[in-house]
């Protein structure tokens, strides 16, 4: 996805929020890297999610904080925990149990900490939770990912934030049940709250998968270039990706990716939805084939 200038302020925004949370006295100096890296990267026509890992790197290198966001990331993993036995009943009582558990990995998407329309602490997800699962799917592309993984003999699970992985659980088991291997890529160093191996084996999320592998670097989303041969050759023969998140939607869509993308995401900025094609503040679940 094309960067916008919508996009300057909203990660200035993130950079100040990652800052307060090293709470180090390191804000100014963040700040001050951050705008550096814009005045030296920020151009029409470049990737968003490539320019904002410019920019996070500058931060995170200033601020000399290695995961900021760890001890949100460990709470957002606790609260969102507390709902799968409530998000798995939903689905139980379901007609259409694969649809419901896109559903509850979308509205997972809004644990998206200091951005856009989404939360800045854990404890909102408690109010959010029914009221996300009542809205429903806005942009519906489920039959069309229904019709894929009734046939599909593999797919590769691209994850997003922490909290978030906890409910992509639940649509894991129910892709696992007609025997689909499903292979979970996660961020290969901290960044933001996203998933890193390191929080995946905290919460048991490996166990679920058929196998794990990371993006083997620090990148917003992920880059098709920089990945190991054996992920490689894992997305090759994958007959579907799903692709959770803003972050990776602003990353892959601008990739040649060889298989199917489903993004399963909560539309919570303007330029992302714009470039998706869906509303703005909705559970999206949009496919998009080469």
């Amino acid at each position: 996805m094309e960067v916008r200038p919508e996009c300057v302020p909203c990660l200035l925004k993130r950079v100040l929020f990652q800052a307060e949370l090293a709470n180090n006295g390191t804000e100014f100096d963040a700040l001050k890297a951050a705008m550096n890296a814009f005045s030296k990267g920020l151009r029409k026509g470049r990737n968003s999610a490539e320019m904002a890992t410019e920019v996070h790197r500058a931060a995170y290198s200033a601020m000399k904080v290695k995961d900021p966001y760890l001890q949100l990331k460990i709470r957002a993993d606790e609260v969102a925990g507390e709902y799968i036995d409530d998000a798995s009943k939903f689905i139980e009582a379901s007609e259409d149990r694969m649809r419901a558990a896109i559903l509850v990995s979308s509205i997972g998407n809004i644990m998206d900490f200091g951005m856009g329309k989404a939360i800045d602490d854990p404890d909102r997800f408690r109010k959010e939770f029914r009221g996300l699962l009542e809205q429903g799917i806005g942009y519906d592309d489920t039959g069309i990912v229904k019709k894929i993984l009734s046939k599909a003999k593999s797919v590769i699970y691209v994850f997003d934030n922490c909290g978030e992985s906890q409910l992509d659980k639940l649509l894991i088991r129910e892709i696992k049940k007609a025997g689909t291997k499903v292979i979970g890529v996660v961020r290969g160093e901290p960044i933001l709250n996203d998933v890193t191996l390191e929080d995946a084996e905290r919460i048991g999320l490996d166990k679920e998968l058929d196998a794990l592998f990371t993006t083997s670097e620090f990148r917003v989303g992920i880059d098709m270039n920089a990945l190991n041969e054996d992920l490689r050759k894992e997305i090759a023969s994958a007959d579907l990706m799903i692709a959770k998140g803003m972050a990776n939607f602003e990353a892959l869509a601008d990739q040649n990716v060889p298989i199917p993308i489903v993004y399963i995401l909560r539309s919570k900025c303007t330029p992302v939805a714009d470039a998706l094609g869906v509303p703005i503040g909705i559970n999206a679940v949009a496919v998009r084939q080469m």
